[in-house]
């Protein structure tokens, strides 16, 4: 049966992160402390599939974890020749990503979450280089066992892990499914984004342990349906700005 199939991979994603990636998600914590105690800010760019989300405003997390999202349009049609003609045609999602990062509010000693599960994709390889060129410490999020089995799109030929300060390996098999099912020649069923969830509470959890014990607790949210939660919430965000 697939359940037991599943879970016992979700489990193994967990062990893996547990045991093999503590080290990684202890510097990534230390990077994301010493932003706070320091005025820095922490900024997670998009995740594949929805996953940025659950990082933000969610209850018992971090005030300090904001989005970094942009949207650069222009609405200019031109005939298929024209375009290929065009010089910087090629690289235009890199321009935005340089232009996002440049307009930005982000500063040398801030932190950066980037992920990509392949680590071959543009968009994030070109986002975490930027980052770091402006003093920006980057967190990357990627699978060791995919992105050795892939070449990069990005003009670089780098990969994600190769522009990153701190690597997390969220532990998904090469091409992300990992569940054999008979009927199938193909497995099934993606286990990246249960690694890169279940990474990013390690991280934040270990960031809000190492703030409390440091005598000075992050403000942290609590779920706004609660009796008092925004109030509560109101005064986190208030201690936060």
């Amino acid at each position: 049966m697939i359940i037991p199939r599943y879970t016992q991979a979700a489990r193994d994603v967990i062990a893996f992160l547990e045991t093999q990636q503590s080290a990684n998600i202890a510097a990534a914590a230390d990077l994301v402390v010493h932003a706070l105690q320091h005025g820095g800010t922490v900024s997670c760019s998009e995740i594949g599939h929805g996953i940025q989300g659950d990082f933000l405003g969610r209850a018992g997390g971090l005030f300090a974890v904001q989005p970094f999202t942009y949207s650069i349009t222009v609405n200019n049609p031109a005939p298929e020749c024209r375009r290929k003609a065009h010089p910087a045609a090629a690289d235009e999602d890199l321009q935005r990503v340089r232009t996002a990062v440049a307009r930005s509010s982000l500063r040398a000693g801030d932190v950066m979450l980037v992920a990509s599960v392949s680590g071959r994709n543009r968009a994030p390889i070109e986002l975490a280089m930027a980052c770091r060129e402006r003093g920006v410490r980057v967190i990357v999020f990627t699978s060791m066992t995919y992105t050795a089995k892939v070449t990069s799109l990005h003009p670089s030929g780098k990969r994600l892990y190769e522009v990153g300060d701190v690597v997390i390996d969220c532990g998904a098999p090469y091409g992300d499914a990992g569940v054999d099912v008979p009927g199938y020649d193909v497995k099934l069923i993606p286990l990246s984004g249960l690694g890169m969830l279940t990474a990013g509470w390690m991280i934040w959890g270990t960031v809000m342990e190492k703030m409390a014990a440091a005598g000075a607790p992050a403000s942290v949210y609590i779920s706004q349906n609660r009796e008092g939660g925004p109030a509560f919430n109101e005064q986190g965000r208030a201690r936060y700005n």
